[in-house]
């Protein structure tokens, strides 16, 4: 049994798919299902479902994964011992960020990891926030930036990196553009563009249209800030992006406050409770750097 055996049977249980998975490790897919195969013949069970599309774990599957992470910890606890007598940190990071993440103080304070810690290996990889949030707390992910609505999201820990409000974003043409703010009910008798269920700012939005009884109309769902303001700006419906997001459409996009939405949309940091000092090491790199750095039009997704 090999240490890059576990490594692919991991990446394949959080990843539910052969070909991600790949993507993950770096090594092609008839590679990684090569490695599985010859790990299930060692214990003697089958440890993937592969009679669907989705790769789910069999019964031996989820009774071996605790143990492969556990035998993946101690390894990197062993490098990591090994790197504090001479004096460097090693060992692997899951890094998670939005989809079509545009945050360049998150960018930079990867790289000043990096540079000051090349022993570390940093795999990256996207999803929207709910996802991410969720394989923080369950482990399989060490650090994400997420947009959120929740300050101190359960199971984790948190740095709230950025506070805003939401807007609502019409053409001048638009039946609202006269108005100086919108509420809640007004939004609702119009279609809507927003985000996905699952990130932040969409999860802001429904809960406020739950507190005021409104059933909102999504005509469209993009992931992307400009998707959305571009579909607003061709009559396919109200907007609904978080403040910072606005100002590279003013002119053609008028941006109104929604005033009876008192939650903001919330940037931040979660990462897992592990005891690593690489993970220590990366946020405080990303604590400095966003004290210090520009803020980012793409905020809380």
């Amino acid at each position: 049994m090999e240490l890059r055996q576990l490594e692919y049977f991991v990446a394949v249980a959080e990843e539910a798919s052969f070909t991600r998975a790949a993507e993950r490790v770096r090594i092609s897919q008839p590679g990684v299902s090569a490695q599985i195969r010859e790990l299930e013949r060692e214990v003697g069970a089958t440890l993937i479902d592969r009679s669907t599309r989705r790769a789910s774990l069999t019964d031996a599957g989820r009774a071996a994964l605790e143990h492969a992470r556990a035998a993946l910890a101690c390894s990197d606890a062993m490098k990591q011992a090994v790197g504090d007598v001479v004096g460097l940190i090693r060992g692997r990071l899951t890094v998670g960020m939005v989809i079509g993440c545009t945050i360049t103080p998150f960018f930079d304070a990867l790289a000043a990891f990096h540079h000051a810690h090349p022993g570390v290996e940093i795999t990256l990889l996207e999803h929207h926030s709910a996802r991410l949030l969720q394989d923080v707390q369950a482990g399989a992910v060490d650090l994400a930036l997420i947009g959120t609505a929740d300050p101190t999201p359960a199971g984790s820990n948190s740095l709230t990196i950025i506070s805003e409000p939401l807007v609502a974003l019409v053409p001048p043409g638009h039946l609202l553009a006269q108005k100086a703010a919108v509420t809640v009910a007004e939004l609702a008798d119009h279609p809507l563009v927003c985000m996905p269920e699952g990130t932040g700012i969409r999860t802001v939005l429904d809960r406020a249209c739950t507190q005021h009884r409104v059933r909102p109309t999504i005509s469209v769902q993009a992931s992307a800030a400009d998707a959305i303001a571009d579909l607003a700006a061709r009559g396919l419906g109200v907007a609904v992006l978080a403040e910072s997001m606005s100002r590279d459409h003013h002119g053609r996009l008028i941006a109104l406050p929604i005033v009876d939405i008192d939650e903001p949309a919330l940037l931040a940091l979660v990462w897992s409770g592990t005891q690593s000092p690489a993970l220590d090491r990366l946020v405080r790199h990303c604590r400095d750097t966003f004290a210090t750095g520009p803020g980012s039009r793409a905020l809380a997704r």
